[in-house]
């Protein structure tokens, strides 16, 4: 799937300084003007109209030349949010040393936690793949879980094992700086889903208008639903996080995302303490009351029911903080916000 601007970018002898790179993973059909996928709202309403061929990676990039705001749409699971990242990272078009780094997309939630359209903003990014697993058929008397941890002797052992990956804490001043600034932001609502919710009578949050809170991030590339792999998910993160991060939002690509902006800090080329990952819920994590977990994960989809009640999330919630960086890049070009903050209220 490339872009489909007409308006390509010429030759480009300086390379443009970048201050937000707002980062999706998926857009359905065309860029515009039909079905909207996770780009489509930030390209139409950001004015991303300067296009950049990008056959490196999945979808071409698109600038607004006059904010400095840069649209990508990295494809999904984490090999692609990795490679698309580090090939943007490396590309000699963009500076990018300044560049803020702002995932908005779609997830599944926890309906313990928050209801559908709500928005979550991670501090603790966890992945869900690096990992042994053993069939549950097969498992030894006294294991609770096939999955464990790599070099490990079994299901959550009290020492843990090196950090190869399995988690990413990204800058919590900041993303506690992003979630004051937009958690009174009044999100949509929708007749049906509003409906639907009353039906989640054993998760009160669940029954909530969608709202703004801050909460964890599962990345994984298997799309998997039901009570017995929620279960894990929150186990998996507070293990992982020493009990210090909580399992709200399963997507598919954060942790590559973050792992190739380490990299990339690394190299002098992007900084990883400008990375902030907001996920909006466009399904749960388990079955609706009375489905199994295999009728309700067939009863998604590409179009899930929340889908455009969570991008309308996404866009309201993440603009405000692009918007704000943006009005505010003499400051924030050199400052992070919640230092002037800090400053100011001295």
């Amino acid at each position: 799937m490339t872009g489909c601007g007409k308006d390509a970018a010429g030759p480009v002898t300086e390379p443009i300084p970048i201050k937000v790179v707002v980062v999706n993973m998926f857009e359905i059909g065309e860029d515009e003007g039909d079905t909207a996928g996770e780009f489509q709202l930030w390209k139409e309403r950001q004015q991303l109209s300067q296009r950049f061929a990008f056959p490196q990676s999945h979808h071409d990039l698109f600038l607004n030349p006059e904010t400095g705001v840069l649209g990508m749409v990295t494809g999904m699971g984490t090999n692609k949010s990795a490679s698309a990242v580090m090939a943007l990272g490396l590309d000699p078009r963009f500076d990018l040393s300044k560049a803020y780094w702002l995932v908005a997309g779609i997830s599944g939630f926890d309906p313990a936690d928050a209801s559908i359209g709500s928005a979550a903003w991670a501090e603790w990014l966890v992945d869900g793949d690096l990992m042994h697993e053993i069939d549950s058929r097969e498992l030894p008397e006294d294991w609770s879980t096939g999955i464990f941890p790599l070099f490990s002797k079994g299901p959550y052992p009290e020492k843990r094992p090196p950090n190869l990956g399995e988690v990413f804490r990204i800058n919590g001043d900041l993303t506690e700086w992003a979630y004051q600034l937009t958690k009174d932001t009044e999100l949509g609502d929708d007749a049906t889903i509003a409906e639907n919710r009353k039906a989640f009578t054993d998760f009160p949050n669940a029954q909530r208008k969608p709202f703004v809170l801050k909460g964890d991030n599962l990345a994984g590339m298997t799309f998997w639903h039901g009570d017995y792999l929620n279960r894990w998910a929150n186990r998996w993160v507070d293990y992982w996080t020493e009990g210090q991060g909580r399992f709200v939002s399963s997507a598919m690509e954060d942790t590559g995302t973050a792992q190739s902006l380490f990299y990339l800090d690394r190299a002098g080329r992007a900084d990883y303490d400008r990375l902030m990952v907001l996920r909006t819920a466009s399904n749960f994590t388990v079955p609706h009351p009375g489905m199994t977990a295999a009728e309700s994960l067939l009863s998604e989809g590409e179009d899930y029911a929340g889908l455009q009640l969570s991008l309308e999330s996404a866009y309201r919630v993440g603009s405000r903080v692009v918007d704000t960086l943006v009005e505010g890049w003499e400051t924030y070009r050199d400052q992070m916000p919640y230092a002037v903050e800090a400053v100011q209220g001295e």
